[in-house]
């Protein structure tokens, strides 16, 4: 399993924008491509941070997911119609995550 951790920063005063667009068109692409969302955040101290985090099978489907996502002609229209007024994000930055060898699936679920 591949976890990525994707950080977004908006925009000073953005930050709705950015919302918007991840609940009206982003989050819609990502099921259609395969692209699974594990859960969102913002950063309690700075809301301009989104952060997200995605699980994947292996690397071949992380790679096919955003591959297929990135050529959606809808995603396309969407982004170009959030951003006319200039773009709404400051920077984004991505991490795939490797598990540790003392955190186990049965640490995972004691903490539930």
């Amino acid at each position: 399993m591949i976890y990525e951790l994707r950080e977004y920063v908006a925009n000073d005063g953005a930050e709705t924008q950015v919302h918007d667009r991840f609940r009206d068109a982003t989050l819609p692409l990502f099921e259609r491509h395969g692209l699974n969302v594990v859960g969102f955040w913002t950063d309690e101290a700075d809301p301009t941070r989104i952060l997200y985090l995605l699980s994947f099978t292996d690397s071949d489907a992380q790679a096919s997911a955003w591959q297929g996502f990135q050529q959606d002609e809808e995603w396309k229209s969407a982004k170009a119609d959030s951003e006319k007024n200039g773009p709404i994000v400051a920077s984004m930055t991505s991490r795939n995550l490797q598990p540790v060898s003392y955190w186990t699936a049965d640490d995972q679920k004691a903490a539930r």
